[in-house]
């Protein structure tokens, strides 16, 4: 893909919208003399953070130099809101006039894992652990919410707020880094000393000008086990990421055909991955850390990759329901399922990979289910593709290459 240049023209205007004002509760406020550091955390351990922090909304406006180098190298992928809203990702006041601090926290859950190795291929699962329990989205503003009712009875006054968890054009995790929840690692997650990388981030714009928290030690050092363990080396170098190549942005954001060349190292992942998180130090012994309940995984959400490629449309809407999971279709779990059914080895998924062959299914999903019985060989397999009717088109395409896949 063709390196993505960032719009030259004016930023489109942006209406901020969910503002909400907090009033104070009587008699359920602190006394003026609480140490403000302290309240601040007895807040955020109300709410169910690990980690909460504060900085200065005037801060941001220094970090749009590095996203701007990463949408010029194309590196977004198809992720155009990026470009779209970059101007103004550095510039909260572009979403709330009145922001005067921001407020992070940090929620840990439930690694995917009992025991985080060193492999992270050996251990992958279909779907990557966040993405298992209450949709996160939901959960983590209900967090701020009550944050701010509490920062309302503690102040005394009304506040008014604006409520973010990757729902608006804002640098969150530059924001958590800043208010010092934690440090970037290499793979450019957050690192939260004494939590690791499993936990999700919620940012608050207030009209406040909050006390700034203290800025989180630690570093990486030589370590470069994320980079080296990522499928599909998506990390150019250290800090760096490259969209287009990461496992979660194809099987989530990306809506297209997958490139071939990367679809075997995709492996059994048929929503996002944990593999950089998986073999990081800071997250070895993060299946004994405690865990936002809220966001425990539910049984009935980590299906098998035959079961996605058979979703219904009443299954498919009941599995997303509440779930972060909804940010893929039907359409694209099916066609990561039809990947991973290919990368299964297993030749008795290849009746159900031939009848999702012949059927309505949309192009594309069948488009990546020729390559899957291309993948897995057999005779069954050869004369399905030599048999199915497919014009001129992609498809066509597609199965032309899977019958020389068999031939090699």
């Amino acid at each position: 893909m063709a390196p993505t240049n960032t719009p030259t023209g004016p930023p489109v205007p942006f209406v901020p919208t969910a503002i909400e004002e907090f009033l104070p509760e009587p008699r359920s406020g602190p006394s003026d003399t609480d140490d403000w550091a302290e309240t601040l955390r007895r807040l955020g351990r109300l709410a169910g953070a690990r980690s909460i922090g504060v900085t200065s909304a005037a801060t941001l406006s220094e970090a749009s130099t590095p996203l701007q180098a990463w949408l010029a190298n194309g590196q977004h992928g198809q992720m155009e809101y990026m470009a779209r809203d970059a101007p103004r990702r550095s510039h909260p006041t572009e979403l709330f006039p009145d922001a005067r601090s921001i407020m992070a926290i940090a929620v840990p859950y439930a690694p995917p894992l009992t025991q985080l190795r060193r492999s992270a291929e050996t251990t992958a699962r279909p779907i990557a652990a966040y993405a298992l329990g209450t949709d996160y989205h939901v959960a983590l503003k209900h967090k701020l919410r009550r944050i701010a009712q509490g920062l309302a009875n503690y102040r005394k006054e009304t506040i008014r707020a604006r409520l973010a968890v990757d729902t608006a054009p804002l640098m969150e995790r530059e924001a958590a880094r800043r208010a010092g929840l934690g440090f970037f690692g290499k793979n450019t997650m957050l690192i939260t000393p004494g939590t690791g990388t499993f936990t999700l981030l919620g940012v608050m714009l207030l009209d406040l000008e909050l006390p700034s928290s203290s800025a989180s030690a630690g570093d990486c050092g030589e370590c470069r086990a994320c980079l080296d363990a990522c499928p599909t080396a998506a990390f150019p170098a250290a800090y760096q990421l490259d969209a287009r190549r990461c496992i979660s942005y194809l099987t989530i954001e990306y809506q297209g055909v997958i490139p071939e060349s990367l679809r075997p190292s995709i492996g059994s992942r048929v929503y996002g991955c944990d593999a950089c998180q998986t073999v990081c130090p800071y997250n070895r012994t993060a299946d004994q850390k405690p865990h936002d309940e809220e966001l425990a995984p539910r049984p009935q959400t980590d299906l098998s990759p035959l079961d996605l490629l058979q979703l219904t449309s009443g299954q498919y809407r009941r599995l997303v329901k509440g779930t972060a999971m909804r940010r893929a279709s039907r359409q694209q779990l099916a066609r990561n399922a039809a990947i991973v059914l290919g990368n299964s080895g297993d030749r008795k998924n290849v009746p159900a990979l031939i009848e999702k062959l012949h059927s309505a299914a949309p192009v594309l999903v069948r488009q990546h289910v020729a390559w899957a019985l291309g993948r897995l060989g057999g005779e069954q397999a050869k004369q399905a593709l030599e048999t199915t009717s497919a014009g001129d088109g992609e498809l066509a395409e597609a199965i032309k290459s899977a019958l020389l896949a068999l031939s090699d």
